[in-house]
């Protein structure tokens, strides 16, 4: 008798509990989805406006050079530089200029051959690299693998970096610019990770049908890393585009002057006549030529941008983080 009473005392207990839990816990859950929205929405309006800041300091320094570019002569004598000048009183006419001078087609043509043969000499020795780095079984892959994170620490130093391109004959050659930086160890790094993300079964199975290595690369691995053969290919493309220091360091050829390289002696210095002919200067704003320069040598690389940019993020990922 006594258990029973016992246990009748407990159910009781029991189920005032839960009746209790049950009347309160609506009222609670509102309290917290109530300040769990009124958080979010205080976050989300704090990180909105942020961002809304962000982006008018990018567009509208972005839009003062735009229009700088395309104002006229004879709106710039009229009321100078209008960041609301009219639709259509714009002129390509610095565009035009700009584009039959000799010096800027010239400098435009060596940041082409620059960005193409750097990038694929980056692309073929990184690919390389770094597929040769996921083979467990290479000998030496751990000391590889150590002086290359070294030289990612530690390098050489500007002087004997010059020297050893001035003892191997590569000053005033294209060479010099693409070969310092053939191999960027950063990038060297996530395509090896992306790789190794890779299935073994498919190189092993490639292997068993009487595939080489090399086979196995081309066949198997490239065509499942297209995103991060892309997202590599961007990064190098951007470096090599903007690349003006290597080219100021070992190009002492006017002839082999790229266009980073013109675009900052046209922006510092302090008359055109040395990059334009006269009548350039006699038909368009200088301040005009100077921002169209600005935008004819970014255009390219924001050109190339959207054509990949779905494939960037998702290269990047893959390629950042080791399962």
């Amino acid at each position: 008798m006594k258990s029973r009473s016992v246990k009748r005392s407990m159910d009781e207990v029991v189920a005032r509990n839960i009746v209790s839990s049950n009347a309160t816990t609506p009222k609670a859950k509102a309290g917290r989805r109530s300040k769990y929205s009124r958080d979010t929405i205080i976050f989300d309006s704090l990180i909105t406006l942020l961002l809304i800041g962000v982006l008018i300091a990018v567009l509208v320094p972005l839009w003062y050079v735009i229009v700088v570019s395309l104002t006229p002569l004879s709106a710039n004598q009229i009321q100078g530089y209008n960041l609301f000048l009219p639709p259509n009183q714009w002129s390509l006419e610095a565009y035009v200029q700009l584009l039959s001078q000799d010096t800027f087609l010239s400098a435009l043509f060596n940041s082409c051959i620059i960005t193409g043969f750097g990038v694929a000499t980056n692309m073929i020795l990184t690919t390389l690299t770094a597929y040769g780095l996921t083979i467990k079984g290479l000998p030496g892959r751990n000391i590889f693998l150590s002086l290359i994170l070294f030289t990612f620490l530690f390098n050489a130093g500007l002087i004997p970096t010059y020297l050893l391109v001035k003892d191997l004959n590569l000053l005033n050659t294209f060479a010099a610019v693409i070969l310092p930086g053939a191999i960027s160890v950063y990038n060297l790094f996530v395509m090896k990770t992306f790789f190794q993300s890779l299935p073994t079964t498919l190189r092993e199975a490639a292997i068993v049908d009487g595939a080489n290595e090399l086979q196995v690369l081309w066949h198997v691995v490239l065509p499942l890393s297209k995103p991060i053969m892309l997202t590599i290919g961007m990064f190098y493309a951007v470096g090599q585009w903007n690349e003006f220091f290597l080219p100021i360091l070992y190009l002492n050829d006017t002839n082999l002057m790229p266009l980073p390289v013109l675009l900052r002696n046209i922006l510092s210095g302090a008359s055109m006549s040395d990059y334009v002919g006269q009548n350039a200067l006699s038909s368009t704003p200088q301040d005009a030529l100077k921002m169209a320069a600005v935008i004819l040598t970014m255009l390219p690389m924001l050109a190339l941008y959207p054509w990949i940019q779905r494939h960037f993020t998702k290269g990047i990922l893959l390629g950042s983080v080791k399962e």
